[in-house]
């Protein structure tokens, strides 16, 4: 495969994984160089490489990307998980704004996408690493039991980490 083949081979697995996502953890590096996670609601676009979030202008979480951009995003889905590394800025493109605008951020913002609080946090992929896990979480169950008889490993289903 060429390497334009991989990339879109990886980010259709990541958005596979990703899909029933609403919420996630999204990790910046803050001021006092300790790592901070707070849940985040993902807006509903296709993923292209690209997660958006609307935060607020004077929020922790984007004064910590505007003085590092380094971000993960961790998704955790039914028996999948996906931890996504990139790199984030604030986008203030009021187009945009209305465009991803929906309930959900309605219920946060109260003055609207127009408003100067509300900014978008852009997140460019730059890779992830997924666990895929086969069937539901009482298969997964049973397989930890078998293998504590067995003494076999576990079939927990896959790992991998993709470049996007």
């Amino acid at each position: 495969m060429t390497s334009a083949e991989d990339r879109t081979a990886g980010v259709e697995k990541v958005a596979g994984l990703m899909g029933e996502s609403k919420l996630c953890m999204f990790t910046t590096h803050g001021r006092d160089g300790h790592l901070l996670s707070r849940p985040m609601a993902l807006q509903e676009t296709e993923f292209d490489g690209d997660l958006w979030f609307f935060a607020r202008n004077d929020s922790r979480k984007v004064m910590d990307v505007r003085a590092n951009s380094s971000v993960n995003v961790a998704f955790q889905s039914g028996t999948a998980w996906v931890s996504l590394s990139g790199s984030a800025e604030i986008v203030r493109d009021e187009s945009k704004k209305k465009d991803l605008w929906n309930q959900a951020a309605a219920a946060w913002f109260d003055n609207g996408p127009e408003s100067e609080e509300v900014v978008l946090i852009k997140v460019e992929a730059e890779g992830a690493e997924y666990w895929s896990a086969p069937g539901s979480k009482v298969s997964t169950l049973i397989a930890y039991a078998k293998s504590r008889i067995t003494g076999d490993k576990p079939d927990v289903g896959t790992n991998d980490t993709v470049d996007l």
